[in-house]
């Protein structure tokens, strides 16, 4: 191959590579429209075959098991099992601060984004509000997702949200107890229970506790050789 035709093809490949982060990046922001308008079947339909997500300790696998969480549970939770907008019902999910990195074969790629929720419900649909969540709240969690081409289309491979906080919008996320726990029990014991729990080390409780949630990309300075030691040496310790 020439000099030329090298160039080509690695510029070529770049290309490639940028219209794959845009085009997940494009997946991930459908995703939460579909979200806020409860539409499961959109949702599921952004998965692979055989797709899951991560959701408090539990991971719903394949369709089935991503329609039994946005399908049953979501939907019969916050919008008494009605699909699409709900008068009166705010559900609105932001994804953020996106970090896309695909491998170098552009079949798998993965992506951390940052998701942040405006919720609640109306005073005049006051009387359909679930117990448990308070009338108004703000939740925000770290995404560590995923993707893989499928039939020359990106798709979800695995949606891993790990809830950060949530906050009660009245007295704020200082004086609030997360309304959401942990899974427990599987489906389908639990009919709306995910199809497995994660290990006991994989345990997440939720607000007020915190933990770190491990970044797929590389350092974009000090890239692989970023280490604590190296960290320490740069503050001079």
């Amino acid at each position: 191959m020439s000099d030329l035709e090298a160039r080509l093809a690695a510029l070529e490949n770049r290309v490639g590579e940028l219209e794959d982060i845009n085009a997940i990046r494009r997946l991930q922001w459908a995703y939460g429209y579909y979200i806020d308008y409860n539409r499961p079947e959109e949702v599921a339909g952004l998965f692979a075959e055989d797709g899951a997500v991560v959701f408090l300790s539990g991971e719903y696998r394949g369709h089935a098991g991503i329609m039994r969480l946005y399908g049953t549970w979501f939907q019969n939770l916050f919008t008494g099992g009605r699909r699409g907008p709900v008068k009166g019902l705010l559900l609105d999910h932001f994804q953020l601060q996106d970090v896309i990195t695909v491998a170098p074969d552009r079949q798998t790629a993965k992506a951390r984004f940052r998701g942040i929720l405006a919720g609640g419900w109306h005073d005049d649909v006051l009387h359909e509000k679930p117990e448990g969540p308070p009338q108004q709240f703000w939740e925000a969690g770290i995404y560590e997702n995923d993707y893989v081409r499928e039939n020359g289309v990106w798709k979800i491979k695995r949606l891993d949200y790990l809830m950060q906080w949530q906050g009660d919008y009245e007295t704020g996320w200082a004086h609030t107890v997360a309304h959401l726990q942990p899974a427990v029990v599987c489906y389908p014991e639990n009919p709306l229970g995910p199809d497995v729990i994660l290990p006991g080390d994989n345990y997440r409780p939720t607000w007020p506790h915190r933990q770190e949630v491990p970044m797929s990309f590389a350092h974009p300075v000090l890239a692989e050789a970023f280490r604590v030691e190296a960290f320490s040496g740069l503050m001079g310790k």
